[in-house]
């Protein structure tokens, strides 16, 4: 499989402080990236994103957060979040 590249071209997130901004940004990309090499490992799971082409908009739901979650945390499961509507084909 060639590589896969996400273009993040706008983000919505909601309650998040903007003193987080940074932290939760560099946990997004994380969590994109681990996850979507953690589902390139799954059987199948290669095909199906290969066969996803391009995507106008990915729904990636809700995320749960404990209070003691950090920027870093957040961004984590946002990027996470992200790369199973990836993985959905965009679909909730």
């Amino acid at each position: 499989m060639k590589g896969i590249v996400v273009h993040i071209d706008r983000l919505v997130l909601r309650g998040i402080d903007a003193g987080d901004a940074a932290a939760v940004s560099a946990g997004v990309q994380a969590g994109v990236q681990a996850e979507l090499q953690r589902l390139q490992g799954e059987p199948g799971a290669a095909a199906h994103l290969a066969a996803g082409g391009h995507l106008a908009r990915i729904r990636a739901g809700s995320v749960q957060l404990d209070a003691n979650s950090t920027g870093s945390d957040t961004g984590h499961h946002i990027g996470q979040a992200i790369a199973g509507g990836i993985a959905r084909g965009g679909r909730s």
